[in-house]
């Protein structure tokens, strides 16, 4: 495989190895996927022989493989979490994504090394530094501008990795812990409850009510579709997409789509090239928009803007269908709407209701009615719906069923090349990135009573690849005559050729190389750390140590921070969302504002000059009543210490 080029890598979900394995086959260069534990997904979780199933399978691409490894531990899980990537490696696993830096502080094998998106990668200090204690990959954080990930790159040389689609947490990655405070899951350890999926009100510090019954921490999911060329050539080389709870069916259709605008791209741009084998062609049409989604937006690559938010739900709305037009009266099994597009049986649809909630219902049958379509519903038509409302749909049944069977098929090109030898004949396959293998036939040369008809059976049976992951490109017959052959001894001829191939490719793909720490140890950015650095047992407190920090504090999950804290820190400015900015408005000032759910109150401070909000609170009583894993560490944050960033 080549490397004289930039290679840009699509990095797919799985949530299990044959989900994973469909990612391959729909065109990702990477998979990443948890293994038995400390996975930061809690229900993703995969044996290790799952784990070698898929990395044999990618590998027979030249795709890689990265388990997630990405929780903050307690001390007592350390010396499990050491175990478990020694299983992981031997598995076969490419590489590990991980948060805790008490990890390089063990014995670990010689695999690569990814900082995961929790370690919250903002500017280029940090990730130099992340470079330099031997990360070879590092996950920026989701909130950069183009501009910013410019700065990284031109601070670093190891590969820098981005999400361009999928869910969105409102929070920095690795700073929020409203999860924890209220019930004790911690996002950080891959337990998040998701309470910015909630519905609040939002209060000035007078009490007035700004909204009301709004999912106002509730993002819309990125889609940098349109921003992928830029977003390489500031120095992204590996594109992720999120999703390791996600079905198959989205992880088919998200792959396929971002595999054929990157491969636009690399037609377009020699300089970028593929960095695994193979190419995917589909039996669908990748269609983005058609899987689960809370509409779409680029977040902040080209700068903040307005329309962020997943205000009105949190839940997949689905694609404009029309209005309502009438309803059955009587037994309301049926209702008649304009429709943009066309309907199927089976579709599923949404509509809000009058207090803005979000309502689905199931199409049992839809039949047209002039232009128009008439929906009978399995069960009655919702009591909210009338006419005038308009109408979504969040599940197309006819697209599912696609994706249900089998939707793609990857193969890697070769060219064959049959000759003769002192004792009958050799063909060797060459493959695209320039992998060789050669297989021998002796047998007598008799020449072929039909010249022309035996050259054209010689191709026609060694082009025949279909039950193997190679494509004939080009198929050379360097002969001193025509000679008759039989179909079976061709066919085994290529039979063996191919699995001398398969096994070649899979002997020159090299392991990743791990990045070696500089020596001596670089210093951190910063010599105090509170408890948004997420240092939760001893062999990370000592990772610090050795590289400069004097000071550190536990983790918040150490529940040992009582009081007002930032539960959440968050790019997503309230103030901004509802035109009360002070830098956009004048005469307004940054006060602080309440969010509200129920009995829950939640205190919104703005840093206008960071341009960030600050979602403040304490840790329930109930929380702090819970069995607690002890902690080895105690070290305080002196008052009015400014955390990290």
């Amino acid at each position: 495989m080549t490397h004289s080029r930039k290679q840009l890598e699509l990095l797919a979900p799985a949530k299990n190895a044959d989900i994973g394995i469909e990612a391959i086959n729909h065109g990702a260069d990477a998979v990443y996927i948890g293994g038995p534990a400390f996975g930061a997904r809690a229900n993703a979780e995969n044996t290790i022989a799952d784990i070698e199933r898929l990395t044999r399978h990618a590998h027979r691409f030249g795709a890689r493989i990265f388990v997630a490894c990405n929780t903050i531990l307690h001390d007592e899980e350390v010396a499990s979490a050491e175990r478990l990537i020694r299983q992981l490696y031997e598995a076969g696993a490419d590489a590990l994504i991980v948060q805790d830096m008490g990890l390089l502080e063990l014995d670990l094998p010689p695999i690569q090394l990814h900082a995961s998106t929790q370690t919250d990668i903002r500017h280029a200090d940090k990730a130099r530094f992340l470079q330099d204690v031997g990360f070879s990959q590092i996950v920026l954080a989701r909130e950069m501008t183009l501009t910013e990930i410019r700065k990284v790159a031109a601070a670093t040389d190891c590969a820098l990795e981005f999400f361009v689609h999928g869910a969105l947490c409102v929070a920095f990655s690795g700073q929020c812990y409203i999860s924890h405070a209220h019930t004790g899951r911690s996002a950080n350890r891959g337990e998040c409850s998701q309470a910015c999926r909630l519905p609040y009100d939002l209060a000035d510090k007078d009490g007035n009510l700004v909204a009301s019954n709004q999912h106002l921490l509730s993002m819309k999911d990125n889609n940098q579709s349109a921003n992928l060329r830029a977003l390489a050539d500031a120095g992204i080389s590996s594109f992720k997409i999120e999703g390791r709870y996600k079905d198959m069916a989205y992880v088919k259709n998200i792959t396929a789509h971002y595999r054929l605008l990157l491969d636009e791209i690399m037609e377009d741009t020699p300089e970028y090239s593929r960095s695994s084998a193979g190419r995917s062609t589909f039996l669908f049409q990748p269609l983005a928009d058609k899987t689960f989604n809370r509409g779409a937006t680029d977040y902040f690559v080209n700068g903040r803007t307005a329309d962020i938010g997943a205000f009105d739900s949190p839940k997949f709305v689905g694609e404009p269908v029309g209005s309502v037009i009438r309803l059955d009266g009587k037994q309301r099994r049926w209702f008649d709407t304009t429709s943009a597009v066309e309907l199927h049986n089976g579709d599923g649809l949404s509509f809000y209701d009058r207090k803005g909630e979000l309502v689905g219902l199931r199409v049992n049958r839809a039949e047209r009615v002039g232009d128009d379509f008439r929906v009978h519903t399995a069960d009655a038509v919702p009591a909210e719906l009338f006419p005038g409302s308009g109408v979504f749909r969040n599940r197309d049944h006819e697209f599912e069923k696609m994706l249900e069977k089998k939707s793609a098929e990857r193969r890697i090109a070769v060219d064959l090349q049959l000759t003769e030898t002192p004792d009958g004949f050799a063909l060797t396959l060459t493959d695209e990135t320039g992998v060789s293998a050669s297989a021998e036939l002796p047998h007598a040369k008799e020449p072929a009573k039909d010249a022309e008809r035996a050259l054209a059976g010689l191709r026609d049976n060694l082009g025949k690849l279909g039950a193997t992951i190679f494509s004939a490109r080009a198929i050379e017959l360097q002969l001193d005559q025509a000679w008759f052959l039989p179909a079976g001894a061709i066919n085994a001829l290529r039979r063996e050729a191919v699995e001398k191939l398969e096994a070649a490719r899979l002997a020159a793909l090299a392991p990743l190389p791990r990045r070696a720490a500089v020596e001596p140890p670089v210093p951190y950015p910063q010599t105090e750390l509170s408890y948004l650095a997420n240092v939760l047992n001893q062999k990370a407190r000592d990772f610090y140590q050795r590289h400069g920090v004097q000071l550190i504090e536990a983790a918040y999950e150490a529940n040992e921070h009582l009081d007002d804290a930032s539960l959440m820190i968050t790019k997503h400015c309230l103030r901004y969302s509802f035109n009360l900015c002070p830098k956009e408005v004048k005469g307004i000032r940054p006060d602080p504002m309440t969010l509200i759910n129920g009995k829950e109150k939640l205190t919104l401070k703005f840093d206008c000059k960071r341009c960030e909000m600050h979602v403040v609170g304490k840790i329930r009583q109930s929380v702090l009543d819970m069995p607690a894993v002890p902690v080895v560490f105690h070290a305080k944050v002196p008052e009015g210490f400014h955390a990290p960033h």
